[in-house]
C-alpha cells in the first residue's frame, strides 16, 4: 500500500506545466522554501489524490525553474477553492502580550481573514494596496493549522485528529485600519494578506508543535524570535474552544497568534516596504519567503 504523504507541496511542474501535489524529502530537501529561492532543483514524489486522502507514488517530478509571477512554480500547500475560511487568533503568545502590556486574555481572541487574502511563497509576492501604503504595514510570523476533517463542538483530547497539518503562516497587518477599528478583519483581510507554505507537514513529522522555534526574518534581519512553548491556548484548546457551536469545516486554517517582534511595537518602526524581503521560520517546517509588493 502506498504511504501517506508527511511532508507536502502543491507546485507547478517542469515536465508538463500543470499543477500537482507532491511529497518531499525532509532529508534531501529540509527547507523547501530557500531552496526555491536559491533556485536550486527540487523533486517530489507526485501524492495521488487530494490533499486529505492523498498517496504518496513513486513516479517523481520536478518543482517548476525560471517560472514567472504568472507561472508560480511553489504554491499555497492548499489551494482557495479547498479552503472555506481562515480563522485567526490574536494576543495569544505570553511574550508578546508583555511587550504589548496587555493583559494575558482569558479566551481566545477570534478575527477572520476570507479565503480570498490565501497566498503562496516565492515567487508570489505581498501586494499591499494603495489604501495600506501609509507606512504601518506589518507582519507577524504564525504557526498556521490547516484542519483535516470536518467537526463540531470537539473535544479537547480529541482535538489533534482533526489536525491535517502545519505549515509557516504571515498575517499581513494594516496597522492604521486595525487600530482604528475594534474589528479586525478589514485591516488583516486584504488580498494576499495570508501568506502560508512552502510545506505541509503532517502531525506525525511534527508531533509537538508547541515546542518550535520561530522567527520572522526581515531584509535579512531577525526581528522575532521566539517559541510556541509561549501559546497562551495551545492547538488542542484553540480547536476545542473554535468549534463550540460551529462547525469546522475542513481546509479551513487557523493561524495560531504571533510572538513579540511586530513591526509596530519596534522602535524605531519596522515597516513592509515595496521591495522588502520577509520570511516566516519554523522549526521543523521551513521558511516562507515573500517579497513585498506596493500597488
Amino acid at each position: 500500500m502506498s504511504p501517506h504523504w508527511t511532508h507536502l507541496i502543491r507546485f507547478v511542474a517542469q515536465e508538463d506545466g500543470q499543477i500537482h501535489l507532491g511529497q518531499v524529502d525532509p532529508k534531501v530537501y529540509p527547507d523547501v522554501g530557500l531552496a526555491t529561492v536559491e533556485k536550486k532543483k527540487v523533486e517530489a514524489k507526485l501524492i495521488s489524490g487530494s490533499i486529505f486522502d492523498g498517496l504518496v507514488t513513486e513516479k517523481t517530478m520536478t518543482v517548476l525553474q525560471n517560472a514567472d509571477i504568472k507561472s508560480l512554480k511553489l504554491l499555497p500547500p492548499i489551494s482557495v477553492e479547498e479552503t472555506p475560511i481562515i480563522r485567526c487568533l490574536g494576543l495569544n503568545y505570553r511574550d508578546h502580550a508583555k511587550e504589548a502590556k496587555m493583559p494575558i486574555p482569558s479566551h481566545p481572541v477570534l478575527f477572520i481573514k476570507p479565503r480570498s487574502a490565501l497566498c503562496g511563497p516565492y515567487p508570489q509576492k505581498i501586494s499591499v494596496p494603495k489604501l495600506c501604503q501609509d507606512g504601518t504595514s506589518d507582519y507577524e510570523a504564525e504557526l498556521t493549522i490547516v484542519i483535516g476533517k470536518t467537526g463540531r463542538d470537539i473535544p479537547k483530547e480529541k482535538a489533534l485528529e482533526y489536525v491535517l497539518g502545519y505549515t509557516c503562516g504571515n498575517d499581513v497587518s494594516a496597522r492604521t485600519e486595525q487600530f482604528r477599528n475594534t474589528q479586525w478583519s478589514f485591516s488583516k483581510g486584504f488580498d494576499s494578506s495570508a501568506p502560508v507554505g512552502p510545506v505541509l507537514v503532517s502531525p506525525s513529522s511534527l508531533p509537538n508543535p508547541h515546542s518550535l522555534r520561530i522567527k520572522a526574518i526581515h531584509n535579512g534581519s531577525v526581528v522575532q524570535d521566539s517559541n510556541t512553548s509561549e501559546m497562551i491556548f495551545g492547538i488542542e484548546e484553540t480547536i476545542a474552544f473554535l468549534s463550540q457551536g460551529t462547525t469546522l469545516e475542513r481546509g479551513s486554517m487557523i493561524m495560531t497568534g504571533t510572538p513579540p517582534g511586530i513591526g509596530a511595537m519596534r522602535e524605531p518602526k519596522v515597516v513592509l516596504n515595496h521591495g522588502d524581503d520577509i520570511r516566516v521560520e519554523i522549526e521543523g517546517i521551513g521558511t516562507l519567503v515573500n517579497g513585498i509588493y506596493y500597488e
